[in-house]
């Protein structure tokens, strides 16, 4: 068991050569990559903009951050401090890139992308400790694929997974379309996978000892240590503001299942009934419709504050409903 969990020479050859852009091929690599993510960029940005989730999907498919993200993962593994240097510009200059080209193709569209109105931007805008954790598991499986040949026909499904250049687009977007708290939302999302691919792709070269096959650098083991604690480190802190979120989801959830309770008991006896409740985090907006006249929104507001919401703002938004019965001949 303990040798089935051990690479070869072979394989760290192999992996170098996916990974790293170093050697004869570089420019012929280089090239490849600003292409292809230019490419993506607009892919993701097209689907975005046409809020079309098939051509978002494609983009993943397309884009090829993930390649310096786990090179950076096979660089600390092996002490590599040059091919770590190289790939973290990589996806620092690439996520730029790709922030840019957003922004661009937002000039060229009439109207804003924002959450409001697009679910692509709705979806990516908001990350949560989940994400953090469905990020972890994908780049396990990745890195996995990578250490092993012979399932390396999962990487299209991990493109798909995990969320790279999507979120950058929209974070282009959404600043161009005046969001900035959007931006920064779909911002966190990216950071947040690449923490995660770094993280378990690290944990998954040191399962099959990847720094002690013969022809890694000669680091000491102190430096990778130290560059493994500084990725645990930019981990946590990604996952304060996830914990954050997440626990003000849960709130504003919660807040607008009792509103709704309250609400359908206020509206009931008038006739009225309750169409939507839609929570936030500065208040819970309900939507409610019936006869003339409406019920007292006075009496509203005491129940809910007789419920133990007396500090939740609520705005209600009421729509009559005529009836007329048109005679015939």
């Amino acid at each position: 068991m303990a040798e089935s969990l051990r690479v070869t020479v072979d394989d760290l050859a192999r992996m170098r050569g996916q990974l790293l852009f170093d050697g004869p091929e570089t420019r012929t690599k280089l090239s490849r990559f600003w292409a292809l993510l230019a490419l993506a960029s607009v892919i993701a940005s097209a689907g975005v903009v046409g809020d079309s989730t098939a051509t978002v999907i494609g983009a993943m498919i397309v884009a090829p951050l993930m390649t310096p993200i786990l090179g950076s993962v096979l660089s600390i593994a092996t002490g590599d401090g040059r091919n770590l240097a190289r790939s973290l510009a990589l996806v620092a200059g690439g996520a730029a890139a790709v922030v840019a080209i957003g922004y661009a193709i937002g000039l060229l569209v009439p109207y804003d992308v924002v959450a409001a109105t697009n679910s692509q931007v709705a979806s990516r805008v908001h990350p949560r400790l989940i994400d953090l954790l469905a990020a972890l598991a994908t780049g396990a499986v990745g890195s996995f694929a990578l250490v092993r040949s012979d399932i390396s026909d999962t990487l299209p499904g991990v493109a798909i997974a995990i969320s790279l250049v999507p979120p950058l687009a929209v974070a282009g977007l959404t600043l161009e379309s005046g969001a900035p708290h959007q931006s920064v939302g779909a911002a966190l999302l990216f950071l947040t996978n690449v923490a995660a691919i770094l993280l378990s792709g690290l944990v998954v070269m040191a399962l099959y000892r990847v720094g002690r096959t013969p022809g890694s650098a000669n680091a000491r083991t102190g430096h990778r240590r130290l560059s493994a604690a500084l990725v645990l480190i930019f981990t946590l802190v990604i996952a304060i503001p996830l914990a954050a979120a997440s626990r003000s989801l849960t709130d504003e959830t919660r807040n607008a299942s009792k509103v709704e309770k309250v609400a359908e008991g206020w509206a009931r006896p008038a006739g009225w009934h309750v169409d939507q409740v839609d929570p936030s985090s500065t208040r819970v907006v309900v939507h409610a419709s019936g006869p003339l006249p409406a019920p007292s929104t006075a009496l509203l507001r005491a129940q809910l504050d007789a419920a133990g919401l007396r500090r939740l703002a609520v705005r209600l938004e009421l729509v009559p409903e005529y009836t007329f019965n048109l005679g015939g001949k």
